[in-house]
């Protein structure tokens, strides 16, 4: 099941950079995927967050990827390209990457065309509790 899933914001207690990860799939299409959450006063690594594409997305016209909270899907990133290149994306957002409370973090797949049958991405989000 792994760690952070149903359970209370993710703090190792030690001084060292956390990650929250999740691969997601065609399965997970058009879904609010759970990432996990992170504690209040946490700083995101917006340099080391993002999406890992593995295989890219074969729809017919496009696959994107947003990373947010429950409260905005896409407070972190819009539309990611998923479908073109398998790469790193960084997020993309110009926004605070400072949390001030336990935020619940979420990833969105939306494709345009013909469904794709085929792809993979790893979510990343590296962050700094508050000490």
């Amino acid at each position: 099941m792994g760690l952070n899933r149903k359970l209370p914001a993710r703090d190792a207690g030690t001084q060292q950079v956390h990650f929250i990860r999740k691969t997601l799939g065609v399965a997970d299409m058009a879904k609010v995927v759970k990432l996990g959450t992170i504690p209040a006063n946490s700083l995101i690594l917006k340099a080391l967050s993002g999406v890992q594409v593995n295989t890219v997305f074969n729809s017919a016209t496009t696959t994107v990827l947003d990373i947010g909270s429950a409260a905005d899907g896409d407070l972190y990133a819009t539309d990611l390209d998923v479908k073109t290149a398998a790469a790193f994306v960084p997020l993309d957002e110009a926004v605070s990457m400072s949390v001030t409370a336990d935020t619940e973090l979420t990833a969105t797949l939306a494709e345009t065309g013909t469904a794709a049958t085929a792809g993979s991405a790893v979510v990343v989000i590296a962050y700094l509790p508050n000490n």
